[in-house]
């Protein structure tokens, strides 16, 4: 299995919500109206991620954005999460058979139990643990896509130290669920922490005259 290595531009997750939040405000500054009073139209769901429904979009983005992003940020983050903590309890129990079986048909195909063990052994040989997966909030390298082939990309790395964890997920509609149908992890060195920018030197207060 290849390791992608190179990233690029982080796109947090925060700041993918306050761009959506921003359009929002701006469509109702040019409209006239508050948030109290514009009632955000009814929109039809994204396929949700295997074994849970997916929770509706607080708001509601214009057209472009709406088509740029297939799913909505709770969407991209439970299918993240989920993906690599089930991984992590495959490693830490050397048994891939429930992440294997909550994949897409197509991954089951090209993946026996023991295809996975293989793959991922050497996550396992060193311990590597990818709980900081449930507490970090993963930094997107690009925006969330659907291919040629209609399925869902989400690549990007989690900030932990002293080894980052990148990931390249993808994903195919089954029975009206995403399920997984590809992925790639590798866990290079964190970059080097930025040091704090020094704080200014004030000058002391001149001495009061009697």
């Amino acid at each position: 299995m290849s390791r992608t290595r190179s990233f690029f531009v982080a796109w947090p997750i925060a700041e993918l919500v306050g761009a959506l939040l921003a359009a929002v405000l701006l469509v109702l500054s040019a409209t006239g109206e508050t948030p109290a009073q514009q009632k955000a139209p009814e929109t039809k769901p994204s396929a949700p991620a295997a074994g849970k429904v997916a929770p509706t979009a607080p708001t509601v983005a214009p057209v472009a954005q709406q088509q740029s992003l297939p799913i909505n940020i709770e969407q991209t983050l439970y299918l993240i999460r989920s993906t690599l903590l089930t991984l992590n309890d495959a490693n830490r129990s050397g048994n891939y058979s429930v992440m294997r079986d909550l994949a897409a048909p197509d991954f089951q195909a090209r993946n026996t139990a023991a295809d996975l063990a293989q793959s991922f052994s050497d996550l396992r040989r060193r311990n590597f643990d990818l709980y900081g997966t449930a507490l970090l909030a993963p930094q997107l390298t690009a925006a969330p896509a659907i291919d040629a082939e209609k399925r869902l990309r989400l690549t990007g790395f989690f900030a932990t130290r002293p080894q980052q964890i990148n990931f390249d997920l993808s994903f195919q509609v089954v029975g009206g669920q995403w399920r997984l149908f590809g992925i790639a992890i590798a866990t290079p060195e964190a970059p080097p922490a930025q040091a704090p920018a020094p704080a200014a030197k004030q000058d002391a207060p001149a001495p009061k005259k009697p």
